[in-house]
């Protein structure tokens, strides 16, 4: 839970206030869709005891649509040639007023909850007895369950134009609903808006983020607003002033998106759900409290900084960087301990636990491999082409950083080494984000690793994000970070790529094929399918799936084999040929990561069957036959189109560090800029750089092209 909003578990009141955006679609139509998933919140905060009060909006959006049409239904053609008035705003708010109810009492019919319907003017709010009845009625219904929906009624609003005045009467749904959190004694305001919550500018532009805890000494002069909401009288600017009136009163306010799945949910178990107003916030702020932006852009400075010292210099970074990890190792050994315990206290998966482990000897690994990193060629500023393009005008094609990294991994601390050695040696920046299962072992290796970097090039170079609530933040930043590597599991990196605009590399899934063909030396098999099975089942790299040529059924090879692999503890799955030839449970899909002790097995027709197998259920990560038959082991190699395919060896060799790559940021499985093991080439990009002599286009009548190419 974020600490600043841990007054939520003393909520039991709240009044919810739905914006006509979030109530309409673009067409002015109810959304009936969003509507639906409100109520279903409003349900299951109801059955948890909450006491729900809904303010809505959107009467007379909904009225304008239905008089609209009825005014087409009504007109002739020649009516139609003349301008069409506005349509009266107090009747479209009574037209509309009805349908809108008729439509939460029936949604929440279906929910098995009563709601009922409460109209207020501005003027009610002056006489006294109006309040204390109000009061009253409202204790009333929320002690029967029944949710209280409240309208302003335009209809018979006596207002012209908005207004406030001293006294706190309401001009819009907005004010209303803080009036009303007031009045009611309400623990919890919260704002549904057609955005994530209140930003320093309009969302759209580029440098425009989102303001989690407003305090109004920092924030008020720095905030510029757009314009208001495309619906409704309010907008954003109406709903922080309300916000504001209602939290220096005493009830905190959440602004947040009637838009997004759950937001309320999530806002009432104190996430860290769009923008929080409190009375105390000026109390939590930090002096220099450091944003996802000032992280990204201090890491692209020292990223310059990094790109403009000799190779010698970036080199000897690295090397510093191994002897530090190895003097600290026993510092490092039992913060990494102390994660492990917790995460088995915690009841964590095995395979979670066996990647969260810095295994004896695992530092040292580490220092080799960085040491490894440093001796190869500086990759850097690496002239890959050079051409003449004309006489004395020559284009050369050079190799760059992409700039910042942002890597988001779970469980293995040991994947933060890799990565900031990586990004050390290719000259990017790097900000890093690992699971809270390794917040103590990731806290130190990257204190020891920064450590080592000289002031020269600057510490932030490498960040490391300690919040999961700054991670959305971070993914809104394309405009500062080029690159995002998400390394974990699928549902990781199907959120990440759903969630950014920034370019992803990754894979989703590790599910690795072993093909034993019929001509396979099958000891030689044996070892390759123990090894790919059970050397570190929890990698992405261990075999998931076993497929056997039919004609080795009944052999005496395959049957050890068999029973070697449960020998060793591995369960096994069986497709549907499989399960009945070995007499073993039936695999739920053969599109599965065990991650585990665990591997599907089918029988199969012939290499072709084995290709389509793969091609149709694989991840395009790891592929590997076995075979004597060369033509049939070239079939397999040319035609299985995964970002690695072996014949004859482990898919266990699938590592940057075994590719001869020193170390690596994770695998890819795109077939855009890297694929397979990602190592420091993989974190470079390219870029042009021309020398002439004062050379002009001029519309090519002077220029004779050679297009020579020179050597390098």
């Amino acid at each position: 839970m974020d600490p600043a909003r841990a007054f939520v578990k003393d909520v039991k009141r709240v009044i919810i206030k739905v914006g006509t955006a979030v109530v309409t679609g673009t067409d002015g139509r109810l959304a009936l869709g969003r509507l639906g998933a409100l109520c279903e919140q409003v349900k299951e905060l109801n059955s948890q005891g909450f006491e729900v009060i809904l303010v809505t909006s959107g009467a007379v959006g909904v009225g304008r649509q239905r008089l609209r049409y009825r005014r087409l239904l009504n007109s002739s053609f020649a009516d139609l040639q003349k301008p069409q008035l506005e349509l009266d705003g107090k009747a479209c708010a009574a037209v509309g007023q009805s349908g809108l109810m008729a439509l939460y009492d029936c949604l929440f019919n279906q929910l098995d909850v009563t709601s009922s319907q409460l109209l207020v003017t501005d003027s009610d709010f002056k006489d006294p007895d109006f309040r204390k009845q109000l009061s009253q009625t409202v204790n009333s219904l929320l002690a029967l369950r029944v949710i209280p929906v409240f309208n302003e009624n335009d209809a018979i609003s006596t207002r012209k134009a908005p207004y406030e005045d001293s006294s706190g009467i309401f001009w819009d749904n907005d004010s209303l609903a803080a009036l009303l959190a007031l009045e009611l004694q309400a623990d919890l305001l919260v704002l549904l808006s057609d955005v994530e919550g209140l930003y320093s500018a309009p969302p759209g532009e580029p440098h425009s983020k989102i303001i989690h805890t407003y305090i109004k000494e920092r924030h008020q002069g720095e905030i510029t607003f757009g314009d208001k909401s495309r619906v409704g009288r309010g907008g954003m600017t109406a709903k922080v002033k309300a916000a504001v009136y209602a939290a220096s009163a005493g009830t905190p306010v959440v602004i947040a998106s009637g838009f997004a799945t759950n937001s309320i949910v999530k806002v009432l178990q104190g996430e860290r759900i769009g923008t929080l107003f409190h009375q105390d916030a000026h109390l939590w702020a930090l002096p220099k409290e450091v944003g996802p932006r000032e992280m990204a852009v201090s890491a692209r400075e020292c990223s310059r900084r990094l790109q403009s010292i000799s190779s010698e210099d970036r080199r000897k970074i690295l090397l510093d960087i191994a002897d530090a990890l190895e003097a600290n190792e026993k510092l490092i050994r039992i913060e990494n301990e102390a994660d492990v315990a917790a995460a088995q206290q915690a009841g964590y998966e095995k395979s979670l636990i066996s990647r969260l482990t810095l295994k004896p000897g695992k530092i040292l690994s580490l220092s080799k491999s960085i040491r490894i990193l440093a001796d190869m060629e500086d990759p850097i500023g690496h002239v890959l082409k050079r051409t003449e393009l004309a006489d004395g005008l020559v284009l050369e094609k050079t190799s760059c950083p992409l700039g910042v990294v942002l890597i988001v991994f779970e469980s293995r601390p040991d994947a933060l080494v890799q990565i900031a050695s990586l990004a050390v040696r290719s000259g990017n920046g790097l900000l890093l984000k690992g699971g809270k299962e390794a917040m103590r072992s990731n806290a130190i290796l990257h204190k020891v690793i920064t450590g080592a970097i000289p002031d020269t090039v600057g510490e932030k170079l490498i960040g490391l994000v300690t919040s999961r609530d700054e991670i959305p933040d971070l993914l809104k930043l394309d405009d500062v970070i080029d690159l995002v590597i998400p390394r974990g599991s699928n549902k990781l990196v199907a959120q990440i790529k759903e969630s950014t605009k920034i370019p992803v590399l990754g894979h989703a899934d590790g599910i690795c094929h072993v093909y034993i063909d019929k001509s396979a030396d099958m000891d030689m098999a044996k070892c390759i399918v123990l090894d790919a099975k059970i050397d570190y089942p929890a990698a992405c790299n261990a075999m998931e799936t076993l497929l056997i040529h039919k004609d080795l059924l009944n052999s005496e090879g395959l049957n050890d084999l068999v029973v070697e692999l449960k020998g060793e503890g591995v369960t096994l799955y069986g497709g549907p040929r499989a399960s009945i030839a070995f007499n073993i449970p039936r695999a739920h899909s053969f599109h599965h990561e065990y991650n585990s002790m665990a591997c599907t097995v089918e029988i199969i027709d012939d290499v072709h069957a084995a290709i389509d197998h793969i091609q149709h259920y694989g991840s395009a990560h790891t592929d590997c036959i076995v075979a004597k038959d060369l033509e049939v082991a070239e079939t397999f190699l040319c035609q299985v189109d995964s970002a690695a395919v072996f014949h004859n060896a482990s898919t266990r060799f699938c590592d940057g560090a075994r590719f001869g790559l020193g170390a690596e940021v994770g695998i890819s499985t795109s077939r855009i800029h890297a694929r397979g093991p990602v190592g420091v080439e993989g974190l470079l990009t390219t870029r042009w750089i021309l020398r002439g002599s004062g050379q002009v286009v001029d519309g090519d009548k002077e220029v004779v092209y050679t297009h020579k190419n020179l050597p390098l």
